[in-house]
């Protein structure tokens, strides 16, 4: 009988189950909460996904492991594959003025919002990744000099799962990327040069 799991790392905990590939039964599950806020601690998720494992007794068993996680987040990375700092969520809004900046130096007004939908299908606004890069970029410029890598939280746990094997191993998926600010779903592939127009500068990006 082969098992799988099945990860929901939400904004608020990270449940865990196991289940009967042939038949989908419910086996075994688990639970463990995350911190509060909108700025946490990413090892505080891989700590919570371990102790929900181990309510749902481990993981050593099962077949395969499927991740879901909370999109729109920054989890920036250095070259050794460190976290930068504190993970800015999807609910945190401070970057509501970079993405205003950033619909105005695309023209601005109807303009400006046009350029950036038809280049990643959204407008900017502050929960997504590139808004939160620029305001990194200009409020602790000291810390975006040390990132590397920028991922979401979702790509950060899958490659933690993984044995964080480099920045070059990071992954995502089509639903992840789409909520970056700078991924285009009309080419299926990354706008690098975006992420470079709200950062200064290109980063490593999950593939």
């Amino acid at each position: 009988m082969p098992l799988v799991a099945g990860v929901d790392s939400s904004t608020q905990s990270c449940k865990v189950v196991i289940r009967d590939a042939e038949t989908g039964a419910l086996l075994r599950q688990g639970r463990a909460p995350h911190p509060d806020g909108t700025e946490v601690d990413p090892e505080a998720w891989w700590q919570a996904l371990r102790g929900a494992a181990e309510q749902a007794g481990g993981l050593a068993d099962v077949a395969a492991v499927s991740v879901a996680g909370q999109q729109h987040g920054m989890v920036c990375l250095d070259e050794d594959g460190r976290v930068v700092r504190p993970a800015l969520l999807w609910n945190d809004t401070r970057s509501a003025d970079a993405a205003a900046d950033l619909v105005e130096e695309a023209g601005g007004g109807a303009a400006g919002r046009r350029f950036w939908a038809e280049a990643t299908g959204s407008v900017p606004v502050a929960s997504f990744t590139v808004t939160k890069l620029r305001w990194l970029a200009r409020h602790e410029p000291e810390l975006a000099a040390r990132v590397a890598a920028v991922c979401l939280p979702h790509d950060w746990l899958t490659w933690r799962l993984a044995g964080a094997p480099g920045l070059a191993a990071l992954r995502t998926d089509r639903g992840d990327a789409s909520g970056t600010g700078y991924w285009s779903p009309a080419s299926g592939g990354y706008r690098l040069d975006l992420l470079e127009r709200a950062f200064g500068r290109r980063l490593a990006v999950p593939e």
